[in-house]
């Protein structure tokens, strides 16, 4: 393939894409998927996820989603774009699909059949994360990975030929700079050309692997990545915004110096993953959900007889036995610590949930960087989310000032208590003209279609002088911009696969 001049392929890229609106649902989410009311205005839908184990063969596999594309396609407006997700944070066969020219043909043929098996309108590549850095960064270290680097434009490539200009074709990419190893100033102009838009992930800038508290998904974090990839000759009009759906916790120590600086360096967390990067329980995810709040378990329950429980199944565990986040029962740290069900069997201490309650009470308002946190020093956790007033923040000092002609959220389920998360987003699509989706924009927008926004509108001079500033400020005199442990998105960790099913990492 012949490769365009940085210049070019962008300036053509930027003209050709357009604004979009897009919502991911998970197979591990979904209570609640919303209707027409509150899924208004999103143009692009997205199911998560389908393996990559169904792309390693010349046959293919399933392509199981989590129901049929049409009863999907019917919560949303019509004309919204269809995709399905391939990968996800615990899926580490991505490096088979791309290991020479068979396998990445095998894989973009199969994703030709998924397409034509359901009617989709494209495909969204989820590898976490090209080049290293991934679920398996202890057991495979990044320098078995460099060679991805090379090879997923091939990949993409591939994907394109095999599906044609006429699908949409998106990647899912990382938020922070040490797992952006894939994306240089010399595979940059070989990737934009061909897919349709970079689904930034602006959050999980706090994971397990991280020793200090920090913000999750804030304003001054998702704007300085998001200019990481303008600076890297991304259009804007390619750029997407993320949002998270759900509040991040993690355990401090109680020998360091919260009480005094609970955000920033100052503030250490115990060790939140064991020797082999797997979670140990001691940090987690709580989604917007109904089942984010504390219920009462209800009396006389049945003792389970299948080793499930909870509101779902309504049975309670045994005697020393205690019922996870996920619905099973058992006697470790993932059933009986922190994400414990309280009520459906035993918990030890106080749970993530009733801690929440305390954190949604008591919220310290960040108005620096532009995010929710809370310490909770009887649990001794550490809270980072995000909320209306910083979403609407994001639309004025990102989407606006850097010209981000795209908006994306995980997940949609996960804001189901009261969709106030989501309700925001729609707002600020509705006022910056992001939908697609026929007359869901406010009026004014009509004058703005002839008005194209470029990369070019900006200096790299002027971007380079907003970066210097973002890290001036208070966000990177407490936390540093260039963290020393790698992050972890969404997706979940294998050792709580059974126990604690989420969709997150955490």
């Amino acid at each position: 393939m012949k490769f365009l001049s940085a210049a070019t392929l962008l300036a053509a890229a930027t003209q050709l894409a357009s604004a979009r609106y897009i919502m991911y649902a998970d197979e591990w989410h979904l209570s609640d998927l919303g209707n027409r009311t509150t899924n208004a205005g999103i143009d692009t839908a997205i199911m998560a996820f389908v393996s990559t184990n169904d792309f390693l063969t010349e046959e293919g596999g399933t392509f199981e989603l989590f129901e049929p594309v049409e009863t999907f396609r019917a919560r949303f407006d019509p004309g919204v774009k269809v995709l399905a997700a391939i990968g996800g944070w615990n899926d580490v066969n991505y490096t088979l699909t791309m290991k020479d020219e068979a396998a990445r043909t095998r894989f973009a043929n199969n994703c030709k059949k998924l397409i034509e098996k359901y009617n989709l309108d494209g495909i969204d590549i989820d590898y976490e994360y090209v080049g290293g850095n991934g679920a398996d960064y202890k057991t495979v270290p990044n320098t078995e990975k460099v060679w991805e680097i090379d090879a997923f434009p091939l990949l993409l490539e591939a994907t394109r030929k095999a599906i044609g200009q006429d699908k949409l074709l998106s990647i899912a990419v990382p938020g922070l700079e040490r797992d952006m190893m894939a994306f240089t100033a010399d595979t940059m102009p070989k990737i934009v050309p061909l897919v349709d838009w970079f689904g930034i992930m602006t959050y999980d800038f706090m994971n397990r692997r991280d020793n200090f508290t920090k913000h999750h998904t804030d304003l001054v974090g998702s704007r300085a990545s998001i200019q990481r990839y303008l600076d890297l000759g991304l259009p804007a009009s390619k750029a997407t915004l993320g949002f998270a759906f759900y509040a991040k916790y993690f355990t401090i120590d109680p020998k360091s110096n919260c009480a005094q600086e609970p955000l920033g360096e100052s503030c250490k967390t115990v060790a939140l993953e064991l020797a082999d990067g797997s979670d140990n329980g001691l940090s987690g995810a709580l989604t917007f959900e109904p089942s984010s709040k504390p219920t009462t378990a209800p009396t006389n329950l049945t003792e389970s007889p299948d080793g499930t429980c909870g509101g779902t199944t309504g049975y309670k565990c045994s005697a020393g036995n205690c019922c996870s986040s996920g619905g099973w029962c058992g006697n470790s740290e993932a059933h009986c610590g922190l994400s414990c069900q309280a009520g459906w069997g035993q918990c030890n201490g106080l749970t993530a949930i009733q801690s929440w309650q305390n954190a949604l009470a008591k919220p310290v308002v960040d108005e620096a960087n532009g995010g929710h946190y809370f310490l909770d020093r009887n649990a001794s956790l550490f809270w980072t989310w995000d909320e209306p007033v910083h979403i609407e923040r994001k639309f004025d000092e990102i989407v606006d000032v850097l010209g981000v002609a795209n908006v994306m959220a995980w997940s949609l389920a996960e804001d189901s208590l009261d969709w106030r998360h989501l309700f925001a987003i729609q707002d600020g699509v509705k006022q910056h003209c992001l939908s697609e989706i026929e007359g869901f924009n406010d009026a004014a927008c009509a004058a703005k279609e002839n008005t194209t926004t470029t990369w070019t509108t900006i200096s790299k001079e002027a971007l380079s002088r907003a970066v210097e500033s973002y890290k001036g400020g208070a966000y990177y005199r407490n936390t540093p911009h260039f963290y020393a442990a790698p992050v972890q998105p969404r997706g979940l960790p294998a050792s709580f696969a059974e126990v604690n099913a989420h969709g997150h990492s955490i």
